[in-house]
């Protein structure tokens, strides 16, 4: 009897992964090129094809049920549309599930790349065993996800938890959306190292700047230099703690987690900003969603793969498919996306 997988996809504006991934949330077989962003869909799903294939041969033996794909916002995963994410080059309306499907001959469920990474910590990582879970990233930007009573959170056209753009102040810098005082636009890593390169100067002898190289000082700088006790970087992480506490107190009180798992490169320095974070969801969060706890996610980078596999390997019995991916299953059925 051979081992059941599904193949998972990882779509990002940089980065394109593929993955073979089984029941328990094991990875079997793991490729990954540059996204060709600028191309259009044709050669970034051309990209797809040659990575599923990839990995196939890394694991002939396994018994592909289906593929999910984690991908950048806006949307559809229930008619499994790419509405027009920003980071991939002419990608309007492209029905990729339904392209997929035709290409690999596999059923394909398409969803949210944050959405993937919070199922992916529920069912295997940090959120196992919870019934509602909030996952948030904090990087670049800030996104993430929610799961609750034990489903990924849709809302209408597939936008619900759009996490990065409440507002939780009327000042500080204009967010990328066009609007002051968003989550990512005051707490993501991009904010954080936006203050250090305010606070500091190249060649001007800070442990910040030495770190960066005489460079741009980013949020992995700041919790680098924190944890050499450097006093500007301990102090740019309380604050930054300080606002991620403002921002998940929010959270608790619009979703009532089980948990709230937090990811990201920012999420590395979680330890050192857990007292801050505690001490402002204590003053802030009403007295019934004070003890939910705040952990750092397990997953890391393969969060995203992880969850999107589990799209098919526990859906509700519709995914018949047990064809194994390879060239010979992927008929012709191109159609022309770049306009």
């Amino acid at each position: 009897m051979r081992i059941e997988a599904a193949l998972a996809i990882d779509l990002g504006g940089t980065e394109l992964r593929a993955a073979l991934v089984d029941r328990d949330g094991k990875i079997l077989a793991f490729a990954a090129v540059p996204t060709q962003a600028q191309a259009g869909p044709n050669v970034v799903i051309g990209q797809i094809e040659a990575l599923a294939a990839t990995v196939h041969a890394e694991a002939p033996g396994l018994a592909i049920v289906g593929v999910g794909v984690g991908a950048p916002g806006p949307l559809d995963p229930l008619a499994g549309i790419a509405v027009g994410p920003p980071t991939l080059a002419g990608w309007q309306d492209v029905p990729l599930a339904d392209i997929l499907e035709r290409r690999l001959g596999l059923p394909v469920r398409l969803e949210n790349d944050a959405n993937a990474a919070a199922l992916g910590e529920w069912r295997f990582g940090a959120g196992h065993g919870a019934r509602s879970l909030v996952f948030v990233t904090v990087s670049t930007g800030i996104g993430g996800g929610v799961v609750a009573d034990g489903r990924i959170l849709h809302g209408r056209r597939g936008l619900a938890a759009e996490i990065g753009h409440m507002t939780i102040t009327n000042e500080g810098e204009r967010c990328v959306c066009g609007v002051v005082g968003c989550f990512e636009a005051i707490a993501s890593g991009t904010a954080l190292g936006r203050r250090a390169n305010a606070a500091t100067s190249p060649l001007d002898g800070s442990t910040l700047r030495r770190l960066s190289a005489n460079a741009e000082v980013t949020g992995r700088h700041v919790v680098e230099a924190a944890r050499l006790q450097d006093d500007l970087a301990v102090a740019l992480l309380e604050e930054e703690a300080r606002w991620l506490g403002v921002g998940f107190t929010n959270l608790l009180h619009l979703y009532s987690p089980d948990v709230l798992v937090v990811g990201g490169g920012i999420a590395n320095g979680l330890d050192l900003m857990a007292p801050v974070i505690e001490a402002t969801i204590r003053l802030r969060a009403m007295r019934a969603y004070r003890d939910v706890p705040v952990v750092q996610a397990q997953l890391g980078r393969h969060a995203g793969l992880v969850g999107a596999a589990s799209l098919v390997l526990f859906d509700d019995g519709s995914l018949a498919a047990r064809m194994p991916v390879g060239p010979s299953t992927f008929p012709d059925t191109r159609r022309d996306f770049n306009g």
